[in-house]
């Protein structure tokens, strides 16, 4: 079917209006990091009048931002990893072995997708308080009990992506490893692996970045002990009662993305491959 004239021109036009709506907020932050606090605060202008690369310089001194950086870092790849790792042998099961309960189990793990994130704030912050009081295990205001926290999130997702991309490897790469003397285990590790490549990335690049960004979680369970905050909790820093140093926050959230962007522009392939290829179940 062939298109029209008008129906290319529509397109085009819908294209660059979408363009212009994504790029405009991200234009006006790096702008705005360049300029002087003064500036950011006057009437808003398209190039900066003074341009500097002191809020740069200030945002590590504002806020203890290294430190957030760190904590940020550490709380996002365990939790990607932990979860990749759990959501192979999950998803491995699911895909590969018959048991009871094998329908309730995939279930389960859908259903909690069409929950919003904060009904799940209150009871995992009692579960946490009771767990202490029964074991003596810190869990709320640690960096362990915001990992658990975030493996709640992505585990689900993270099963249900690798059991469809799982499903879609030929059983007969199985067979033959079973016919070589290999075992399920090693029959995941040597030929099921490999070629879920693809699928394992988008989890973990998924999985980062949903704790990365996460604010809501890491307010309620480490936002009032400073040396634990996260990048998110301590963006939040950068305004006082009396003054909001806008430039800096533009400027540290420049810093903050680059990690997250350096990574999926490194395993962009990967990572739309897996994701287009785990939602075809």
């Amino acid at each position: 079917m062939r298109e029209t004239v008008g129906f290319k021109v529509f397109r085009v036009v819908i294209i660059v209006v979408l363009t212009l709506f994504v790029i405009f907020p991200l234009y006006v932050m790096l702008t705005s990091s360049v300029k002087p606090l003064v500036d950011v605060q006057s009437v808003f202008t398209w190039w900066p009048t003074t341009f500097t690369i002191q809020p740069f310089i200030d945002i590590w001194n504002t806020v203890p931002l290294a430190t957030y950086f760190t904590n940020s870092l550490i709380v996002s790849t365990i939790a990607s990893l932990c979860s990749v790792i759990i959501a192979i042998f999950a998803a491995y099961g699911v895909s590969r072995f018959k048991f009871r309960g094998r329908s309730v189990f995939t279930t389960a793990v859908l259903s909690t997708q069409m929950f919003p994130g904060i009904l799940f704030l209150l009871p995992l912050y009692i579960i946490f308080v009771n767990i202490h009081t029964a074991t003596g295990i810190p869990l709320v205001g640690t960096l362990g009990g915001l990992i658990i926290t975030y493996l709640t999130f992505t585990l689900p997702f993270a099963i249900w992506m690798l059991t469809g991309y799982f499903d879609n490897i030929p059983r007969d790469l199985d067979e033959a490893a079973k016919v070589d003397g290999a075992t399920a285990l090693r029959s995941l590790w040597s030929v099921i692996l490999p070629v879920a490549r693809p699928g394992i990335v988008a989890v973990i690049v998924y999985s980062f970045i949903t704790a990365w960004g996460e604010l809501l979680f890491a307010q309620a369970f480490v936002g009032q002990f400073q040396d634990l905050r996260t990048l998110a909790v301590g963006l939040t820093e950068y305004s006082s009662q009396t003054t909001v140093f806008w430039n800096q926050i533009m400027a540290a959230s420049l810093v903050v993305s680059v990690p997250v962007v350096v990574g999926f522009l490194l395993l962009q392939r990967n990572f739309v491959a897996g994701l287009s290829a785990g939602a075809v179940k």
